[in-house]
């Protein structure tokens, strides 16, 4: 049986090949877990066991699997060194898991340090809309690969939501447009529709308006739809190939 891993490091990169030079194709948060497929004394080809993606991370020293208790559901959330907030020593990001060692009035204990009990739900939690917090990424900067505040991509920012509901998304747009499989007209498009082009995807946030991590304004903004299919067609010549209902 494949042994599993956790990572414990806040955001870790995944890379295509085992170089930093590499190109970084997704990235895992802190809780996420894994499985080994090859190991150099620099290295390490993984699995990621949430969605099956697999490259390259740098070797460390690892724990085996832990088994979460509660998520991330703020933006991100501080670590304190103790049960206060006079001592911060990191922050995690929304959708991270933690195994909860120790309760306080305000504060929960984990392997990192301390955290406000307000910033975490139980780790069984789902929204009744999957994407009620979507917009806690408006401005953050767009990142090739990225999964959160430090910088996400078009896919990933439609992923973390699911994942946070624990549902499976795959990691890709042209791995999402096939598995979603509700089609949908664009006069009839409404709000959690998933829209998509050749290599990006944005979410409606209602009839008029839609969300995206979008590379050429290098951030996630909030646009028009009408406006950005047509602005997406005119820069990168790209038509609309599927809208998505979930």
């Amino acid at each position: 049986m494949t042994k599993q891993f956790t990572n414990n490091f806040v955001v870790i990169n995944l890379y295509k090949k085992p170089s930093i030079k590499s190109e970084v194709v997704t990235q895992m948060l802190y809780g996420d877990n894994f499985s080994i497929l090859k190991k150099s004394r620099k290295w390490l080809k993984i699995k990621i066991i949430e969605d099956g993606y697999k490259g390259f991370i740098k070797n460390n020293n690892f724990p085996k699997l832990i088994k979460s208790t509660h998520k991330v559901n703020v933006l991100k959330s501080s670590v304190y060194k103790l049960p206060n907030k006079r001592m911060k020593i990191n922050e995690i990001p929304f959708g991270s898991k933690i195994r909860i060692l120790e309760s306080k009035t305000d504060f929960f204990k984990f392997s990192k340090g301390w955290i406000s009990k307000k910033d975490v739900k139980p780790i069984y939690y789902k929204e009744k809309n999957l994407f009620r917090k979507i917009t806690i990424f408006k401005n953050i900067k767009y990142k090739w690969g990225g999964k959160s505040f430090k910088g996400i991509d078009c896919s990933g920012l439609i992923q973390v939501f699911f994942n946070f509901n624990n549902k499976f998304c795959p990691r890709d747009a042209k791995d999402q447009v096939k598995f979603f499989k509700k089609n949908v007209k664009l006069e009839d498009i409404r709000r959690n529709d998933i829209i998509f082009w050749k290599g990006h995807v944005a979410l409606a946030l209602s009839d008029k308006k839609l969300i995206h991590a979008y590379g050429p304004v290098k951030k996630t903004v909030i646009m028009d739809i009408d406006k950005t299919i047509y602005k997406i067609k005119k820069t990168a010549n790209l038509n609309v190939i599927g809208i998505k209902r979930i």
